[in-house]
């Protein structure tokens, strides 16, 4: 999403925004020495919660919804994003406080309304109107899977859905370095990144077993990461599923969207969340007394992934799998040329499942 931010050296209001590597910026508007600093960070402070909402419809899309009927989150949903159409207007709209708001968006919308009218100027008023089209417009360009330009923050965000191209383009990126280049994290969106590196994770496991004769779990097993204890639980449940004949597509977004369920405060079904309990209470009963672990102090994970960035962090963790692959491959073969050919063809043999 877009941040607001005023510049009190050049009294200016910006946008700033993720690429992948590294925030870009830019100005929106001119300030006037006789607007009070409070309002004009509450206007920046409003600005960035409207780009919040609406990259919001953009990451958990109605399609997503497992409801849609009446009442229903689906429904819910497409409210908010049919509200993308009431913002300009509602902007521009001579008076701010007499209309109603039935969505989050348009409240927002109506809030930083008002705050322009308070600061009283039509150069600001049209430029930020100006911008807010710009960051409406990236919203509904990445929903069509182009990425470039503005839209590109989408490539910083977890998504409860994936476009194909988006899949389609990761896999063409993998294809060209299965390690994982920079345009991997720059210009496409991470959750269908990770689908594709799923994939491509593995090939590159299945390949390694072959070579070292080592079980696949066995292989999954030595991705551990030092201060990411969670991570191998991930490789293994894409792992085992994917060799079950699972398609990528189908094992990854339960992970991701579970991780997004809880970033929002809530667990989504309860089975995985049993099997979790279950663990860790055998767990307490095995461990060292010295510890001193009850139901009521033991640590309990509720997903493998960070749930503020789960498509991120998911994406790092395969690609961490592929780079372990070639680190046991190599022992037997230095040819690092050779186990790139060799994933290729393997990844290719399954391409029919990556979706």
């Amino acid at each position: 999403m877009t941040r607001y931010a005023i510049d009190r050296a050049r009294h200016t209001l910006i946008a700033q925004w993720g690429t992948g590597i590294g925030d870009t910026a830019t100005v929106v508007a001119r300030l006037t020495h006789d607007q009070l600093p409070h309002d004009t960070r509450k206007l920046a402070a409003e600005l960035t919660h409207l780009s919040q909402l609406c990259w919001r419809s953009y990451t958990h899309p109605a399609s997503a919804a497992d409801q849609h009927g009446p009442h229903s989150l689906g429904r819910q949903r497409q409210q908010e994003r049919d509200a993308f159409d009431k913002v300009l207007p509602a902007l521009i709209a001579a008076r701010a406080g007499d209309q109603p708001a039935a969505t989050k968006i348009e409240q927002a919308a109506l809030a930083i309304a008002r705050t322009l009218r308070k600061l009283g100027t039509c150069e600001l008023t049209t430029s930020v109107t100006t911008d807010v089209g710009a960051e409406l417009a990236a919203v509904e360009q990445a929903e069509r899977g182009d990425l470039s330009d503005r839209a590109q923050q989408a490539v910083a965000l977890s998504r409860e859905d994936a476009s194909p191209l988006q899949i389609s383009q990761a896999d063409r990126l993998l294809y060209d370095d299965p390690f994982g280049g920079q345009a991997l994290f720059t210009e496409v969106d991470p959750t269908a990144a990770a689908i594709a590196a799923a994939h491509w994770f593995h090939a590159a496991v299945t390949v390694t077993a072959g070579r070292t004769n080592r079980h696949p779990i066995q292989v999954v097993g030595s991705a551990e990461q030092a201060g990411k204890p969670l991570a191998i639980e991930s490789l293994i449940d894409i792992a085992t599923a994917i060799t079950a004949g699972t398609r990528a597509r189908h094992v990854v977004m339960p992970l991701i969207r579970n991780a997004l369920h809880i970033a929002d405060g809530y667990v989504h079904g309860i089975l995985d969340l049993q099997h979790r309990i279950t663990t860790a209470q055998e767990f307490i009963h095995t461990a060292n007394p010295d510890l001193g672990l009850t139901p009521d102090t033991i640590p309990l994970p509720l997903t493998s992934l960070n749930p503020t960035r789960p498509a991120p962090d998911l994406l790092d963790n395969l690609l961490h799998g592929i780079h372990t692959c070639w680190q046991l491959y190599r022992h037997h073969s230095d040819a690092r040329q050779k186990f790139v050919e060799a994933t290729r063809e393997e990844a290719a043999i399954r391409g029919e499942r990556l979706l």
